[in-house]
């Protein structure tokens, strides 16, 4: 049933040529939803016939076999889809959020080269892409194929004195836990500089950039953005600092067993996270990442270690190690421009605590024995 719709949308497209045919770009605004904080891009292809659709590639199926190891490990497939128009708009009302239209200056053999491309686009052994959150997304293709068809790119390649990190925390700002999660996994391949094309990665941004063009003749606009972005409670930082006090007031009581047993667990679980991401990931950045100094699957000791008795002074040295690896941490990731969340530094300090406080308790307890 898809190939047959596809044959027919691609026939629909060869068909487009033959009337006055206006390409233009529309752009849905945030959405609340964190795949929708940084809005969506469609290429819409509308004639003087009544024809009028919408090409997306944003288009993805989550009952695809192993979607979620898929998605995790960097290799997403994406979809190109065309519909009508009014499927496209309804569906954003719905969620009240507004579409921008910038309707694209392109003359009679510009526009029959976008038809074209799209055409080869949307054939059943093109449509399906290997999605990349900030390289090649729903975003990027459409640019390419416009600046295909007008043959001069329209986007500059001066910087933009921002990085991919900073420009997720733009769009994140209301979503502190998503954008603390990001910094986690993603390493700093994020926070290389880049230019103002790579920022337009968004399509908020690739609107934003189009509208100082000579290719938009007109801004049109659908719906009325009625929805804002969600704000929480509580932050990150809030409770790593917490986490943090309560740190020390078990170092200072004296026994802190289940604290590390809570804290080096949750810190073994996420290291491994960030190790399949590291070595098994194709995701953009997400290899190399520093912080597998801090959270690594070696974090597993600092939670079971402490309940050994006879294990004093393995369990020594494990602190003493991890303790050094916090202290390089700690060095390297401002030395080599790796962005750290807020967040990170007082859960780094409180794992800093306990480790100190475990290398004296276990002192202690070897100094009693001999």
């Amino acid at each position: 049933m898809k190939r047959i719709v596809l044959i027919l949308t691609i026939a629909v497209f060869g068909l487009l040529g033959r009337a006055e045919t206006v390409v233009s770009l529309l752009t849905a605004l945030p959405g609340e939803e964190i795949y929708q904080l940084e809005g969506h891009t469609g290429l819409r292809i509308r004639n003087d016939r009544g024809s009028d659709m919408v090409v997306n590639w944003g288009v993805f199926d989550f009952n695809s076999p192993n979607f979620v190891y898929r998605f995790v490990s960097g290799q997403t497939d994406y979809e190109c889809w065309a519909y009508p128009t009014e499927y496209f708009l309804n569906s954003y009302k719905a969620e009240g959020r507004e579409v921008v239209e910038q309707v694209l200056d392109l003359d009679s053999a510009q526009v029959q080269r976008v038809i074209d491309l799209v055409s080869i686009n949307l054939q059943p052994g093109n449509r399906v892409y290997r999605y990349n959150y900030v390289l090649d997304n729903c975003a990027t293709r459409p640019l390419a194929i416009i600046e295909q068809a007008v043959g001069r790119p329209l986007l500059s390649d001066e910087p933009a004195n921002t990085t991919f990190r900073a420009e997720m925390e733009r769009y994140h700002s209301g979503y502190p836990w998503y954008q603390f999660g990001i910094d986690l996994a993603l390493g700093r391949g994020l926070d290389r500089p880049i230019s103002r094309r790579e920022a337009a990665f968004a399509p908020v941004e690739l609107m934003n950039q189009l509208a100082n063009t000579d290719i938009v003749t007109e801004t049109r606009s659908y719906g009325k953005q009625a929805i804002g972005h969600g704000e929480w409670h509580t932050s990150p930082l809030s409770q790593s600092i917490l986490v943090l006090i309560c740190a020390i007031i078990v170092s200072l009581r004296g026994d802190g067993r289940s604290f590390d047993s809570f804290y080096f667990g949750i810190a073994a679980i996420t290291g491994f996270v960030i190790t399949f991401l590291v070595f098994v990931s194709t995701h953009e950045a997400s290899s190399p990442n520093l912080l597998l100094l801090w959270l690594n699957p070696f974090c597993a000791l600092g939670a079971i270690l402490p309940w050994i008795k006879k294990a004093k002074k393995v369990e020594m040295w494990y602190f003493f190690v991890n303790f050094a690896l916090l202290i390089i941490l700690a060095i390297a990731a401002p030395v080599l421009g790796r962005a750290m969340n807020a967040a990170f530094w007082p859960l780094i300090a409180a794992d800093a605590v306990r480790s100190v406080a475990n290398i004296l308790k276990c002192r202690n307890a070897l100094k009693s024995n001999t």
